[in-house]
């Protein structure tokens, strides 16, 4: 997290390491901006994926499309599906809808390229080694923070080992391996140096809890907003863009 690598280190078994962090290429605060919505219900509240995309609406509007919807669980992507399918039925908006599970993903993939309006939902299958560059995608939506479900049988050994070595599973395990998946996730948004885009995470855990610094600092240094109207006139923006840049014979 935020250059260190002592988690990854420790899941490799390494006692020393020597890291290095290399800068990026890229300009994220003037290509993209991190959006995290107000007023979203705490993400295990039964309405919180409705929220999500009541929040997500009107960003894939300006958009027009060209978006990754990317949920923590099937669940989700269902329930996100459905409500998608029927928003924009009666907005009248003419998106192609991809959903994980009706093609295999390198197909689904494909569509969405070769589209250039869809918006596709997807689970963790989408959330690494995607990679959508140009003006097919603008928008990544993440709906939470990806903590690993504490029923998970794995989760609950090491966590138990760990309380055994008198160390906390949240802070050694839990925290940093949901920030490697984070970051997995919004590392689709920013492909080169010509992408343009935003990464909403509608977990407001990220600016409201205390580890929520320690997360988004470990993101590409996006510039951050939270005013929804900033974002639609960004998206508006690189939508208008994308018609008047003319296209390939």
């Amino acid at each position: 997290m935020k250059g260190n690598f002592t988690h990854y280190a420790a899941q490799l078994g390494l006692n020393k390491d020597h890291s290095l962090t290399l800068p990026s290429p890229f300009d994220y605060a003037k290509q993209g901006l991190l959006y995290v919505p107000r007023d979203m219900p705490p993400p295990n509240s039964p309405q919180f994926t409705d929220a999500v995309v009541q929040a997500a609406l009107p960003l894939i509007e300006a958009a027009g499309g060209r978006t990754f919807l990317l949920c923590t669980t099937l669940r989700a992507v269902q329930r996100a599906s459905d409500l998608l399918y029927e928003a924009f039925a009666e907005r009248g908006l003419e998106l192609p809808l991809l959903v994980q599970g009706q093609a295999s993903r390198t197909e689904l993939l494909d569509r969405f390229r070769e589209l250039g309006n869809a918006v596709l939902v997807g689970s963790q299958s989408f959330w690494e080694g995607v990679d959508v560059r140009g003006e097919a995608l603008s928008l990544v939506i993440i709906d939470k923070l990806p903590f690993a479900p504490p029923d998970d049988p794995v989760l609950a050994a090491r966590m138990e080992v760990l309380q055994k070595k008198g160390l906390s599973p949240f802070a050694v395990h839990q925290l940093p391996h949901a920030v490697i998946t984070l970051k997995q996730g919004a590392g689709r948004l920013i492909r080169s140096e010509s992408d343009r885009g935003v990464l909403a995470i509608c977990d407001t855990r990220l600016v409201e809890k205390p580890y929520g610094r320690q997360i988004w600092q470990s993101l590409p240094p996006f510039t951050r907003t939270r005013e929804a109207q900033t974002v639609v006139s960004f998206l508006e923006s690189l939508r208008d863009r994308a018609k008047d840049e003319p296209q390939p014979d």
